[in-house]
Formats: C-alpha cells, structure tokens, sequence
C-alpha cells in the first residue's frame, strides 16, 4: 500500500507500508491492503504504520482527513503534522501542543461568538429605541 501524508507546507510522508492505525472521532483503526474505501476526519493523534521491512513510523497529526482508496492508496491531508521515530516523544511533546493550540482556538471562537452575539442585541436594543 502507499501511504502519504501532507500538510500545506510539505510531504511528510511518502512511502509503501504494510499497515496503517489511526485515530478519528469513533475510536482507533487499522488498514491493511484492500481494504474499503474509506473517507474520515482525524482530530489530534498520532498515525502509525508499519514499512515492508516491519519498522515502525509515526505522524503526529493536527486535524486531517484520511482517504482508503483502492484498498491500496491511503493518503492524509493534515493542517499540521511531525513526524518522528520515537511514539513515546510525539505523544509528550507535539500532541500536547496541539491540544493546547486546539483548546485555544476554541476559547478565542467562543470569545468572537460572545462579542457577535453582545453586538447584535445592542442593535437590536437600538432599533427597538428608534
């Protein structure tokens, strides 16, 4: 099978594999070759697989979208990923700072819906006055 993985910036990972594990919202999963095809989000997490010569590798990925084409072409579109040799380094150092990025997104989307929202009741407020 041939795995590859890209952000905006730069392939990360191109390469034939044996198998694939990767993580989306309903649980971990593996690929093998022929399997379905397939079309799913990735949140924070790490995707393994392993080489034609049974050596492990890893990608850290921050959001992405994973595709089983063929049962032969898996490819993944991530906004950002890094990739390492070492699953125990990636899991302590880059999924942490993304999950911090990640929550940060999230509380500067509930601080701009709160402002939109407190906006539109002043307008409101104003028109009724008018």
């Amino acid at each position: 099978m041939r795995l590859r993985i890209t952000d905006p910036a730069d392939i990360l990972v191109d390469r034939t594999v044996r198998s694939v594990r990767a993580e989306d919202a309903s649980g971990g999963f593996g690929i093998l070759d022929g399997h379905a095809d397939l079309l799913t989000v990735l949140e924070v997490s790490v995707v393994s697989w392993q080489d034609l010569d049974g050596k492990a590798g890893y990608c850290a990925v921050r959001n992405g979208v994973l595709t089983v084409s063929g049962g032969k072409d898996i490819a993944i579109a991530t906004r950002e990923g890094h990739v390492g040799d070492d699953l125990l380094a990636l899991q302590t150092t880059v999924l942490v700072r993304y999950r911090q990025q990640r929550d940060a997104e999230r509380s500067e989307r509930t601080a701009a819906t709160k402002l939109r929202m407190q906006a539109i009741r002043r307008m409101v407020e104003a028109l009724q006055g008018a």
